[in-house]
């Protein structure tokens, strides 16, 4: 069939394409999920010293 003999290399292609199948239905599935955790805030804030050094303002 097509010149491809070989069953393995068959299911190499086979493997390929249903990874490439599942991971867009995986995409579209999860496409807006997860919004509300991409954006944290932070309560501690830093500073910066001459050196470089960060200083913890809020040691809450």
């Amino acid at each position: 069939m097509l010149g491809i003999d070989d069953p393995y290399i068959w299911l190499g292609y086979l493997a390929s394409i249903l990874s490439a199948l599942g991971c867009l239905i995986y995409g579209a599935y999860y496409w807006r999920e997860g919004d509300e955790a991409k954006t944290v805030k932070s309560s501690s804030k830093k500073t910066a010293t001459q050196d470089g050094d960060p200083i913890p303002v809020n040691l809450e």
